[in-house]
């Protein structure tokens, strides 16, 4: 199977995506984290589905951020 090359503006979206992700998921944690439905005794399955859904999205926007800086190193060595 041949690679795969991205673009340069591809690549720098993939980046863009994988650093707004950074910014805007762990603020969204600590706005849940502040919630009173988050501990009423303990975790509630409001911020343990909540924390579930940040790591993921965490995960997966560096993952993308990692496929775009490759992409851009690849677009340099070509240059």
């Amino acid at each position: 199977m041949p690679p795969v090359v991205l673009s340069r503006r591809t690549s720098a979206f993939l980046v863009a995506f994988g650093v707004w992700s950074w910014f805007i998921w762990p603020n969204f944690l600590r706005n849940v984290w502040g919630d009173p439905r988050s501990f009423e005794g303990g975790p509630q399955p409001f911020l343990l589905v909540h924390l579930v859904l940040v790591v993921v999205s965490l995960v997966l926007g560096t993952a993308i951020a990692v496929v775009g800086v490759r992409g851009l190193r690849g677009a340099r060595r070509t240059r």
